[in-house]
């Protein structure tokens, strides 16, 4: 099997919509035949007008059986197409008002919309075709204004490291600074350094397990004491804000891609230090079934609002609205595609200033 025919999705129709496209189908089919009956109708009201005029006169030698047969077909030809051309254009209006629209798509403009045409516009298979292609022009709409809105708060995000360690070495570089001072910029520039190498590996990381399809690294590991060695490699992030935690979890092993699963609990980990304010609190809890896995990582914080825990884990979204905190918006969509790699789930909930991400990890059938 071909790459192109496995990534093929086949999307099931309900007996429901079977029946509106049959439905549909006849509906065009009468129309069809309505034109038909309207042709017949025309050329036969027409040579029966001549032949009671006199105007023709079938049995002459002028006019044989045969030729008034040719005759008739000519005319109903020419009949049907006048007015399939002129009737025809009824039902195309509405298609060259999707080409037209679908023309905009391709330029750029996700904000055009279509209106259900007056002939038809009430049939449920018409009104499923505008509402799906109004929600797909929505959505481009939406990933484009995420993707133009992390390519500024990215750029913005990536000048300020730069800067910030251009400024130091310059300062460095020309000398006449006490030991502290030297201590204190090459602090700087070393952190400056690591938060410009985490973006560039998240862009990477998102970038590769896009393109995957399949795990290759799959192996049996514990679970638990990866989870611990991620909180570890954020130790002055949790220290500085006196946070509280809450790692209390038996041993569990999974099989799994180690790094990808490392790139889980260090996104999920990170924020949730993010969003915890001084004296919070992050806890994580694994429950194990025969059937699955489940980490649950809580934190203490700001409620996200109900309408927004659909969007977090697109690509670029953020939401932070006010850009008070840092981050580009693909953390959380890092760690939606690894769990769909692993056959898994991510799922968020947020209520009463607690936020919970349950990731869910299906155990294989025979470990």
């Amino acid at each position: 099997m071909s790459k192109k025919a496995e990534n093929r999705i086949k999307i099931p129709m309900i007996p429901e919509e079977k029946k509106q496209r049959l439905a549909l189908t006849i509906v065009f089919s009468v129309v069809v035949f309505f034109f038909f009956l309207i042709t017949m109708l025309i050329v036969s009201i027409t040579v029966v007008i001549l032949v009671n005029n006199g105007t023709l006169k079938i049995g002459e030698p002028n006019l044989k059986p045969e030729t008034f047969i040719y005759i008739i077909a000519i005319a109903s030809i020419v009949a049907g197409t006048m007015l399939s051309f002129f009737a025809g254009r009824l039902p195309l209006k509405p298609l060259n008002h999707v080409i037209n629209a679908m023309n905009h798509l391709a330029a750029g403009d996700f904000r055009i919309r279509l209106k259900p045409p007056r002939i038809l516009g009430k049939h449920p298979t018409v009104k499923e075709f505008t509402r799906s292609f109004n929600t797909m022009a929505e959505e481009l709409e939406h990933t484009e204004m995420l993707r133009s809105d992390f390519i500024n708060n990215f750029s913005h995000e990536f000048k300020t490291p730069i800067m910030s360690i251009y400024g130091f070495a310059k300062l460095l570089k020309s000398g006449n600074l006490t030991e502290e001072q030297k201590a204190e910029y090459i602090d700087i520039i070393e952190k400056e350094s690591k938060r410009l190498a985490d973006m560039a590996n998240n862009v990477l990381t998102l970038t590769r397990i896009e393109n995957q399809t399949i795990l290759s690294d799959v192996t049996k590991f514990n679970v638990s004491e990866q989870i611990r060695e991620c909180f570890l490699l954020f130790e002055n992030r949790w220290t500085e804000k006196d946070l509280e935690l809450s790692l209390e979890f038996d041993e569990h092993f999974i099989y799994g891609s180690r790094e990808l699963l490392k790139q889980v609990w260090i996104n999920l980990i990170d924020n949730a230090l993010k969003f915890t304010p001084n004296g919070g609190r992050i806890s994580v809890e694994i429950r194990e079934s025969p059937t699955a896995l489940k980490v649950l990582v809580s934190n203490t914080g700001s409620t996200i609002k109900q309408e927004n825990l659909k969007r977090i884990f697109q690509k670029f979204y953020q939401e932070d609205e006010s850009r008070s905190t840092s981050g580009s918006g693909i953390g959380l969509a890092i760690v939606k595609r690894v769990c769909e790699l692993h056959g898994g789930t991510v799922e968020a909930e947020s209520n009463d200033k607690l936020t919970v991400f349950t990731v869910t990890l299906p155990k294989p059938k025979k470990q």
